[in-house]
């Protein structure tokens, strides 16, 4: 009776027990005033569909669905989830049964007069352990399987954001490869046509030797431009091929879709001004970061509760005997209640290592988690930089671009007309080209920073509806 009395007792005290150790609180980092109220933009978690290719968004899905990395950080979130659930598991009774046969014969120079000298002994029994957690130490690791279990769910988003933004890089480089290729097969077919035509004028004794190989050399120029740039495409292909998951045989095919050429992808909208703060919170490597740290915190808790006893209770109720036919009756059951409490007492400082080792892996989490809000800050800047920055290039581009084509037209009238060397011509040949390349150059820079911003900022933003 004492014994049952006792439970309830023990129950309560675990219960209402405050667990050892430091409770977690968010450091405090000095960070910009952040924007409030209806203005604030919203994150778009699917920021890649404001560039409205259809294909774009076909080969996202496809690589959420089958990248190796993805699948990698996803087995280490299920991995996590099941540790948690085994902390948590821990914190509950337990409860086995087990069942036994055993033969056995005794001697018959020991055995007790009368007493049969062949014995066969049936068991059923069940049995019920729990440790009563006093000091927290099941709370503590519950709590920092939790946390480690969200950090990892967290790996993964930050994974899968790297991806989307790692395929749509790479398909817009794709594009802008396509767009040069043209651009240069579209040079060699003029240069080509130009090397005929002024192969025509020396044999006809109209130009000099120096004009026509002058412009067999830009000839063979652009026509070495073509192979090159073909490489670049091939090999960005592959890459990408890799980021969707394809199998070899589907490398080796190629054939990766195209969608809107890199002129006719729309315009996601400008950066709003002054986003808030609470973007980046939003971020998962952050997150992340901020997860491991309250699982660090929590394992101090877990070291310090070594330096208190250990309490559990067992329990077990089965019945015994020597017949199969009485093995559930009353008079063969058993019982048995035990209590075992263990505590440390000398270990040449174990324990206060084990504490001192926690309390350093908190110390190292701590600082990860400043430099990633440090890092986060950083790279926000530094692509909302870049960003402005592309599309001022971009503008100066095109504005050169069209004032090159001026100039190459005005050389070709001045050298017909005899007020030009064809020198002059080549010159502005090859800077309309260069300049042409260099366009499109400028329009994959301006998407390549706006994917970075979006990748800064944990997903991206919205347009604010008026």
């Amino acid at each position: 009776m004492l014994k049952r009395a006792l439970i309830p007792v023990a129950v309560a005290l675990a219960l209402s027990a405050c667990a050892v150790g430091p409770d977690y609180s968010r450091p405090k980092i000095d960070l910009p005033a952040t924007q409030t109220g209806a203005d604030a933009p919203a994150v778009s978690t699917d920021w890649w569909k404001q560039f409205d290719d259809p294909v774009l968004n076909q080969l996202i899905d496809e690589a959420v669905k089958s990248n190796a990395d993805l699948q990698l950080a996803a087995a280490r979130a299920e991995q996590a989830a099941a540790q948690a659930g085994i902390a948590r598991a821990a914190m509950l009774p337990s409860l086995s049964a087990n069942a036994g046969y055993q033969s056995g014969r005794s001697s018959t120079e020991t055995a007790t007069r009368g007493a049969p000298l062949v014995n066969d002994v049936r068991n059923a029994n069940l049995t019920a352990a729990w440790e009563i957690d006093l000091w927290g130490k099941l709370r503590r690791s519950n709590e920092a399987a939790r946390a480690s279990y969200a950090a990892s769910r967290y790996d993964r988003d930050a994974a899968q954001l790297a991806l989307t933004a790692q395929v749509a890089q790479t398909y817009f480089q794709l594009r802008a490869l396509d767009a040069q290729l043209d651009i240069a097969k579209r040079t060699l077919q003029s240069r080509e046509e130009s090397l005929r035509l002024q192969t025509k004028r020396f044999q006809g004794g109209l130009i000099s030797e120096l004009e026509q190989r002058q412009a067999e050399a830009e000839a063979a120029s652009a026509r070495a431009s073509v192979p090159q740039i073909a490489r670049s495409l091939e090999q960005t292909e592959t890459a990408l091929g890799v980021l969707l998951g394809h199998s070899p045989k589907q490398l080796v095919a190629g054939n990766v879709s195209r969608g809107k050429d890199i002129n006719s992808l729309a315009s996601p909208p400008d950066v709003p001004a002054n986003l808030p703060s609470s973007l980046l919170e939003r971020r998962p490597d952050v997150a992340s970061s901020e997860q491991q740290l309250i699982a660090a915190n929590a394992r101090i808790g877990v070291a310090k509760a070594a330096y208190f006893p250990s309490i559990s209770l067992t329990g077990a109720l089965g019945s015994q005997s020597l017949s199969l036919d009485s093995l559930f009756t009353s008079a063969t059951r058993t019982w048995s209640f035990a209590g075992n409490a263990a505590a440390p007492i000398f270990n040449f400082g174990a324990t206060g290592y084990n504490v001192d080792a926690a309390t350093a892996g908190q110390k190292q989490a701590l600082a990860q988690y400043q430099k990633a809000v440090q890092s986060a800050f950083k790279d926000a800047l530094d692509a909302l930089a870049a960003n402005s920055s592309a599309r001022e290039v971009l503008q100066a581009q095109t504005t050169q671009l069209s004032a090159l084509n001026r100039t190459l037209k005005l050389a070709g009238l001045r050298y017909d007309n005899g007020y030009a060397s064809y020198l002059d011509v080549l010159d502005a040949q090859r800077n309309s080209f260069q300049s042409e390349l260099n366009l499109v150059n400028a329009k994959l820079d301006k998407l390549n920073t706006t994917i970075a911003v979006y990748k800064a900022l944990g997903g991206g933003w919205e347009a604010v509806k008026q």
